[in-house]
């Protein structure tokens, strides 16, 4: 396990490298320019300095290494001072942002625990609620559980989010007066009653996030049980006498896990980029409206390093599923 793993690793880093530059020269080729938001008024000599001043004056690939080594060591290491207090920042330029001329990795730090709060939950929950009616669903097939369960997934992974959190907010927060009907970012809990704000203020959009997670989610746990409830291993142990509690929840229910768990990791690095559209309708000031913003003013090396981040937390999270299936399955053998 331990050759495998340090092979994927291996094989992980070139992956992430062509990934980068792939993002790096894509969006360098797409239209924008920092300077289309200043006014007309400004000479062009003038926009030609501020272009150089932000490193668009040299060549593509320079510019390429330039930016890689920033997102690799400078930004991070500026994060970590900023959160230690430990004096290994190093000098030099960093990432700006277009549109605020500040430092991409303040901004993201920023933007990161509002993500964390309101997807991160969500994702959770949604896993919570997921597995137990997939599991719940398989072993009573067909029963009125399985029934309810299968057309609650159905629509609650039909409908768009967007539609959900709509629906949400003039039942809940305009009909109901129950939560507000947005996110606000400047909120700090100092007590109890500011904790209670914070719980109604994120209920909705977590609310709207788990649904759509768990929907999905219970569907493959559900097809998954099923599959195995039937293989030969199952009527095995039935024949020797093992418990329906043990049958089920330790040898069916651990061989199952293996396709969810692929779900399950692909899905975690949205926590971290956020949930775009659900964001922007609660006006969540997270990575997801972030990225959006970004997108709508071309804001090019914000989008590139988002983009970046969500590509390791892939390749990442897809090794960690790897690893994890000789853990859940003993008859997988990497080596």
């Amino acid at each position: 396990m331990l050759s495998y793993t340090l092979r994927r690793l291996a094989f992980a880093v070139p992956t992430v490298l062509i990934i980068s530059l792939i993002v790096f020269l894509m969006l360098d080729m797409a239209p924008g320019d920092p300077t289309g938001s200043l006014p007309l008024t400004i000479p062009l000599e003038v926009r030609e300095q501020i272009r150089q001043s932000l490193g668009l004056g040299e060549p593509v690939f320079v510019r390429y290494f330039k930016w890689l080594q920033m997102t690799v060591i400078t930004e991070p290491l500026h994060i970590l001072a900023g959160l230690t207090g430990w004096d290994i920042a190093p000098g030099g330029p960093r990432i700006l942002s277009w549109q605020t001329r500040s430092p991409v990795g303040d901004i993201l730090v920023q933007r990161v625990p509002q993500t964390l709060w309101v997807v991160g939950l969500g994702y959770l929950f949604g896993i919570l609620i997921a597995l137990p009616i997939g599991v719940i669903s398989a072993y009573r097939q067909y029963s009125w559980f399985d029934q309810v369960g299968t057309f609650v997934s159905m629509v609650g992974f039909s409908v768009p989010t967007f539609f959900t959190g709509i629906v949400f907010i003039l039942l809940f927060s305009v009909t109901l007066g129950w939560f507000p009907s947005m996110y606000d970012t400047t909120h700090v809990v100092r007590d109890w009653n500011s904790f209670l704000f914070q719980a109604k203020q994120i209920a909705m959009p977590v609310a709207v996030l788990a649904l759509y997670n768990a929907s999905q989610i219970s569907r493959f746990m559900r097809a998954s049980m099923l599959d195995n409830l039937n293989q030969d291993y199952v009527r095995t142990a039935r024949s020797k006498g093992m418990g329906e509690q043990t049958v089920v929840l330790v040898h069916v229910l651990r061989n199952s896990m293996i396709p969810v768990v692929t779900v399950i990791a692909i899905g975690i690095p949205t926590v971290f980029t956020g949930a775009i559209i659900t964001e922007q309708i609660f006006r969540v000031n997270g990575l997801g409206d972030a990225l959006i913003r970004a997108i709508y003013v071309s804001d090019w090396p914000m989008v590139q390093t988002i983009t970046f981040i969500f590509a390791i937390l892939i390749v990442l999270f897809n090794l960690i599923a790897d690893v994890l299936y000789g853990i859940l399955d003993p008859r997988i053998r990497y080596d």
